[in-house]
């Protein structure tokens, strides 16, 4: 639920909290949802860790009335076809290869959401409801519930956003298979021997925006923005302290006659130790280009440009339908 969706927010990265006033805002800033003029549909795919694990995404969001509206997404983490060889072994000491089975591992995010336009001009909130689904094989599952709160407001064209993330604390409750972990535990002797937590809690996280659009000539126009993604307690973030740690996140947005659209963004400024105890920054550079036409919109990211980060690059694609175009 942290790695984000939409290639269009990832190339920028991910410094959308304050402007996303798509189907996609349900993720980024529900409150962002009141700006639907009509029905919309949006799916996501990428590949991570060398093609290992795929993430995808799809939602869909329309309005209620002039003042509120709803949408639904799902999200899909995982890695499937894993070798599962804790039976590999007969129980003669022969190595048998056909008692080899495969099995996934997967997260799942459900995720309701509802905006409304608050009486104060300008100001609109935003809420979503969330189930998470984990499970790894037939070893372990967990389900989890949580809530997001979040605002946006607009004035003289700037506009600014808050996303609560957790706000009640996210809760999974975990059910493992203790015959099939047992498996796992004999695998080494006298490690691994006691269950693992029954109860996995995500806290409470918030993402604070500012965005502001101009226009040149009526043809061009440039999107700049950016965030600032706290975790409340102590990090490697470039800002940390006890109580809040920072992480900054700036994105650009170039358009052309709203139908070509060059993105750039950087962020995930971490403090990374060096072999020799030393400390660098390290933070990701993203790109992005979209293209938008008659009502469809399809978006392409490259994440993490070159060695400046930790984290691997991928090469992430999402599309964009307004439904409304086929009424006509």
């Amino acid at each position: 639920m942290n790695i984000g969706v939409d290639a269009a927010a990832l190339g920028m990265a991910n410094a959308v909290v304050a402007s996303t006033t798509d189907v996609n805002a349900g993720y980024w800033n529900p409150a962002g949802l009141t700006h639907l003029e009509d029905h919309q549909v949006a799916v996501m795919h990428a590949n991570y860790f060398a093609n290992i694990a795929q993430y995808d995404y799809i939602a869909y969001a329309k309005p209620i009335d002039d003042r509120s509206a709803w949408g639904i997404s799902l999200i899909r983490f995982g890695v499937d076809d894993i070798l599962n060889t804790t039976d590999l072994i007969d129980s003669q000491g022969n190595i048998d290869y056909n008692r080899i089975s495969l099995f996934s591992t997967a997260d799942y995010g459900f995720t309701f959401s509802y905006a409304r336009k608050l009486p104060v001009p300008g100001f609109q909130y935003g809420v979503n409801a969330k189930v998470i689904r984990r499970t790894i094989g037939d070893f372990a599952n967990s389900w989890g519930f949580g809530f997001d709160v979040a605002l946006q407001f607009e004035r003289d064209n700037w506009q600014f956003g808050l996303m609560v993330r957790d706000i009640t604390t996210t809760y999974n409750i975990w059910n493992i298979d203790e015959v099939a972990y047992k498996k796992i535990a004999n695998a080494i002797p006298g490690q691994n021997q006691d269950l693992p937590e029954s109860t996995e809690i995500t806290a409470p996280k918030a993402q604070l925006g500012l965005s502001k659009k101009f226009l040149f000539h009526y043809d061009y126009s440039l999107l700049a923005a950016a965030n600032m993604n706290m975790r409340f307690t102590r990090t490697n973030d470039i800002i940390s302290s006890k109580a809040v740690s920072i992480d900054p996140a700036l994105g650009l947005e170039f358009g052309y006659t709203d139908l070509v659209f060059l993105r750039a963004g950087v962020g995930n400024f971490q403090k990374v130790e060096q072999l020799d105890s030393t400390q660098k920054v390290g933070f990701q550079p993203n790109i992005g280009l979209g293209f938008k036409y008659k009502g469809i919109q399809i978006d392409y990211a490259l994440t993490d440009l070159g060695n400046q980060s930790a984290s691997l690059y991928s090469n992430i694609f999402s599309v964009k339908v307004d439904l409304g175009m086929f009424r006509n």
